[in-house]
């Protein structure tokens, strides 16, 4: 394997190919998302002195999705209707680098299976459930999601 097709595989290396066909093909916003997305991964990377795994990747593009999820809510409140749907279309461009989210079954059924591991019972034991849960769901699920589900499971 040459070096350019390994790079090709990280999710990295797909960021930079999906940036250079959007600026090819002169998709202004697609390219403009996508570069933010690379200088925020390189900001980590210089933070941590080497290079980041994609595991580390799908964390800063998680981040970015999120500050985007929360964009849009302020612009809809403030009722910039425009500034949301920018938003709502740069979130997009990113979550297609993500995994594919988990549902909230899907969520649920590893809540449970979780308590039952544990041996969860009451709302306090929040914290060993979301310890089991949550290196399962990371960037395949929202936190605050997977934290309401094991809450409402624990309560209920």
């Amino acid at each position: 394997m040459t070096p350019d097709t390994d790079a090709a595989t990280t999710l990295t290396g797909r960021i930079e190919s999906a940036m250079r066909d959007a600026m090819r093909s002169r998709d202004e916003q697609r390219t403009q998302t996508l570069r933010m997305a690379m200088a925020a991964a390189q900001n980590q990377r210089i933070a941590k002195g080497r290079d980041l795994t994609d595991d580390e990747v799908v964390d800063v593009l998680t981040k970015q999705v999120k500050q985007r999820r929360e964009s849009i809510a302020m612009y809809r409140d403030a009722g910039r209707e425009e500034r949301a749907a920018a938003e709502e279309a740069e979130a997009a461009i990113l979550a297609e680098f993500l995994p594919q989210q988990l549902s909230e079954d899907e969520i649920e059924a590893l809540v449970r299976a979780a308590i039952a591991e544990t041996g969860a019972s009451s709302p306090a034991d929040l914290g060993r459930v979301m310890g089991r849960v949550s290196p399962q769901t990371r960037g395949r699920a929202d936190g605050r999601l997977v934290s309401d589900v094991t809450r409402r499971l624990l309560a209920g």
